[in-house]
């Protein structure tokens, strides 16, 4: 069973520890899903789709042009 942590306070007051913590904890992968997510939801919100963020792209050629 995964672990549930909360923290209560009023938005703005300035502590971010909470935060910090809990998002260090979690490790680079689910950062990155977390904020893709973020991305494919604004995606929807603001076009209606969220076909393929610009993340996801395959790269056809990288260099000095």
């Amino acid at each position: 069973m995964a672990e549930i942590r909360e923290s209560y306070h009023k938005l703005g007051d300035g502590d971010e520890q909470f935060d910090i913590a809990f998002w260090q904890s979690q490790g680079d992968q689910a950062i990155f899903s977390a904020a893709l997510e973020m991305i494919q939801n604004y995606m929807i919100i603001r076009y209606g789709h969220a076909d393929e963020p610009r993340l996801q792209r395959t790269i056809e050629y990288f260099g000095k042009i």
